[in-house]
């Protein structure tokens, strides 16, 4: 497929030229502002050849703890940001979360994500007993956490003691953006240098941004997609912004689901070998948002596992879904989403190519 705007190709067959990346910046931002919907469809056939040639026909299944709600953060746009007092915290217990993983490998899942505000009661010596607990009684299973900025000494230790995988979204690559987003204690050099800490240790490690927040501009997606490529991790979860009415951002408009798209399809061909999340935003902004997602690129779905008592208050933002179901109604009905989409579902771990014999 050819961007006969910018003469510029997509997979280099016809161009004499091959830049390093293989969108110039012109043509990224002629593909994130489009409005041509002949165009979008062409962009999502390609991602999904390109998905099709490193994962086949699989969409890979992750089990959701959201462990706790507490966050020393004040993010503007976060339902669980420290200044809401709306808001009823709680925290799974060990053996709270432990029951979790039991129901989820009930289930057929191999993939465990820890995922919580920073919540300071999670020390590093918790957090490496709650690690120790779950590869003691799963060996072979993919634990992923999600838990915000750490030292670097943290993130080696629960490397050490059996964590895989780590998911920190960056949210915005922009400086003056991340500003915008966040309160003046946070930065996102520092956010940036965990990334990198965490590639170093050898996680798969996850970035990921918002499309649609508050204040963004094109400039600010191509700055994102020109990040991940310099940092190459082998995930990255984009999803749509939306508000949370007890936030600073609380009136402002959810993200727009075709631009995500894009986004998510472009992110694929700048990396084709990342996991790429049909995110719970997806499915949010559209009944068949996540479907849309998958058509566009992705391939790996996060499905809730929490306790139902729970999952409401874990509120990020305003009108999530499956908050109500059982784990097993939730799988079960994803999987029939699936197939009638014509996807696999895919219970393993779904480690990237290269990384498939990685602990």
């Amino acid at each position: 497929m050819t961007c006969t705007t910018h003469k510029t190709c997509m997979t280099h067959t016809t161009c004499k030229t091959k830049p390093e990346s293989p969108f110039t910046d012109e043509a990224l931002l002629h593909y994130i502002k489009t409005s041509d919907t002949a165009e979008s469809a062409a962009l999502f056939k390609q991602a999904r050849k390109v998905k099709e040639t490193r994962y086949g026909n699989a969409v890979y299944f992750r089990g959701l703890i959201e462990f706790t709600n507490y966050c020393k953060n004040d993010c503007y746009y976060c339902g669980i940001r420290k200044s809401n007092k709306k808001v009823q915290r709680y925290r799974l217990s060990t053996a709270e979360i432990l029951d979790c993983c039991r129901i989820g490998d009930k289930l057929g899942y191999k993939t465990f994500v820890l995922q919580g505000g920073e919540d300071p009661y999670f020390t590093d010596e918790r957090m490496l007993e709650l690690i120790n607990a779950i590869r003691r009684d799963y060996p072979a299973h993919a634990i992923s956490l999600s838990i915000g900025e750490r030292p670097r000494a943290s993130y080696e230790a629960f490397f050490a003691a059996g964590a895989n995988r780590y998911l920190l979204r960056h949210e915005t690559a922009s400086v003056e953006h991340y500003r915008k987003l966040h309160p003046p204690r946070m930065s996102l050099e520092e956010r940036k240098q965990c990334l990198y800490w965490l590639k170093e240790t050898g996680y798969h490690a996850g970035a990921g941004f918002m499309v649609g927040s508050p204040f963004q501009e094109p400039e600010n997606l191509l700055a994102d997609l020109r990040f991940l490529e310099e940092l190459r991790p082998q995930m990255v979860g984009i999803g749509p912004f939306i508000p949370q009415s007890d936030t600073p951002f609380g009136a402002y408009p959810a993200g727009n689901l075709d631009l995500c798209l894009r986004m998510i399809a472009l992110t694929r061909l700048l990396l084709p070998d990342a996991l790429l999340p049909a995110t719970t935003a997806l499915g949010t902004i559209s009944p068949q948002g996540r479907e849309l997602g998958l058509a566009a690129g992705a391939n790996v779905v996060m499905l809730n596992i929490s306790p139902q008592s729970t999952r409401k208050l874990y509120a990020l933002y305003d009108n999530k879904i499956c908050t109500g179901e059982k784990a097993a109604e939730c799988l079960l009905c994803m999987k029939t989403r699936l197939h009638a989409s014509g996807f696999t579902p895919d219970m393993s771990r779904g480690d990237p190519p290269a990384n498939r014999k990685a602990g």
